[in-house]
């Protein structure tokens, strides 16, 4: 590993090279925050598709590409004379020292629960910070990643289920609620009470400290590996897929399964 000086060099080395493109490059020169913004949800989705693979060598490599956009963006706005990269480093730790008075400060946190605990409430009293619990969470998040992260939240102010079993019997109320809405044919209705069912059973994920988004994840890679498998097999026997019964894709797709596909 290298020494924290090689660390700044190399730091450094990307703040000059950084420069020179804006400067020398036309592509570099044009962009502003606005061309940028969509290839930094591109980037960072990338980020997160190399942490669920665990490719170490990938995570290397899209975490310089989100670096590169955190280091543009504060480019852009020290030529606007607005700030620089200075100053959202010395923000950060600012903001890192007011938030853990554990260990800048005089207060005692003895487990990770309880720093979570204080946590919201520690946002609460910060300087421009959060007017209410639920006003931190970004109204752009995934509606799946902002259901866990409201539910976290409210948790961190006390207001979650004393013993988590109880919270089989919200899931089970919730699946009636649905299935009687199916019956009554009530679009709406139905739509309003699957997004109750959701909202439940990521309940029930966080509760059992799950990652709902990183579980359906991994059952969407489990589905394209088995699928694709089943559209291989397909064509080796020179079948197509729309021509198959159910029983015969199912034989394929139990055939990836032994596989461990």
């Amino acid at each position: 590993m290298h020494t924290k000086e090689e660390k700044l060099a190399a730091f450094g080395r990307l703040l000059d090279t950084l420069d020179e493109l804006r400067e020398k490059c036309p592509w570099d020169r044009k962009q502003t925050n606005e061309s940028l913004r969509a290839n930094t949800i591109e980037e960072t989705y990338e980020l997160c598709a190399a942490i669920i693979a665990s490719d170490n060598n990938e995570i290397k490599k899209e975490l310089g590409d989100v670096l590169l956009h955190i280091v543009f963006y504060s480019k852009i706005a020290e030529e606007k004379k607005e700030f620089d990269i200075a100053d959202v480093c010395n923000t950060l730790c600012d903001k890192l020292i007011f938030r853990h008075p554990h260990v800048f400060g005089e207060d005692v946190a003895k487990n990770a629960g309880e720093v979570e605990q204080n946590w919201e409430q520690i946002k609460l009293k910060e300087k421009g910070g959060n007017k209410t619990i639920l006003s931190g969470v970004p109204a752009s998040l995934p509606s799946l990643v902002k259901a866990h992260r409201v539910q976290d939240k409210a948790r961190n102010s006390g207001f979650d289920w004393e013993n988590r079993e109880d919270v089989w019997f919200k899931v089970e109320e919730e699946i009636k609620e649905f299935k009687d809405e199916v019956a009554n044919l009530d679009a709406d209705k139905m739509e309003a009470e699957f997004g109750d069912l959701m909202f439940s059973m990521i309940n029930a994920a966080r509760l059992y400290d799950i990652n709902p988004d990183n579980a359906l994840e991994r059952t969407n890679q489990k589905f394209i590996r088995r699928f694709s498998h089943v559209e291989k097999r397909a064509n080796e026997a020179g079948l197509k897929l729309k021509e198959m019964t159910l029983e015969e894709m199912d034989k394929f797709w139990d055939e990836a399964k032994k596989m461990g596909l």
